[in-house]
């Protein structure tokens, strides 16, 4: 199913049903303020490795990140110092992911993992579904290889040509971005920047 929501005002009906599809299991692809995203529920371990293996991902090795609504939420599922926080309080909602030590919250199939990717993009529609599911979800880029034609990563028409069999919604909310978020580790004393992607940083 591709659905049509219009990101400066989502339609509050839209995502209760994107909502309850993710409740029930299902997987989605939706946009956000880099490229589009592949996700589902955090806590429905058949959808993660339903989404892992639409990726050809491993979840006992691959680093897979959340998204979450605000920090609030964020502060749940791992573990935050004060300068982080200040760190992420003046570049979130933002195209940023990141690595924080987990906490004793993560769902069980992330438990053996030290380490979680955490989102929050500045994209009304993927915030307002997770904010109306309560919980993360967990994400991943639809993106397979750096090869990629563009298009296929950027156009919901065609991710959906692409991914239609594989996924329960691909929600159009516009052209996406080509370029990722930018990985910061915060999981020592300084922050460190591992992949610089279209954030910039304020520190």
């Amino acid at each position: 199913m591709l659905l049509k929501i219009y990101p400066e005002n989502p339609n509050p009906r839209d995502i209760q049903r994107i909502v309850e599809i993710v409740r029930n299991g299902g997987v989605i692809i939706f946009p956000t303020d880099t490229i589009y995203g592949l996700g589902c529920d955090i806590f429905n371990s058949k959808a993660v490795e339903k989404v892992c293996k639409i990726k050809g991902l491993n979840p006992e090795k691959n680093r897979l990140s959340f998204i979450c609504s605000d920090l609030s939420q964020l502060s749940e599922f791992a573990k935050i110092d004060n300068n982080t926080f200040k760190l992420m309080k003046k570049n979130l909602p933002g195209a940023f992911t990141f690595i924080l030590n987990g906490s004793s919250n993560l769902p069980r199939l992330f438990k053996n993992k030290k380490t979680v990717g955490i989102r929050i993009p500045d994209n009304d529609i993927i915030r307002a579904i997770v904010e109306e599911l309560g919980n993360p979800l967990m994400t991943t880029s639809v993106r397979t290889t750096d090869e990629e034609v563009i298009e296929y990563f950027s156009d919901p028409e065609l991710i959906h040509e692409k991914f239609r069999t594989m996924v329960d919604v691909v929600i159009d909310g516009g052209y996406g971005n080509v370029e990722p978020s930018t990985v910061v580790d915060c999981t020592d004393d300084e922050p460190v920047i591992v992949r610089q992607g279209m954030g910039e940083l304020n520190v």
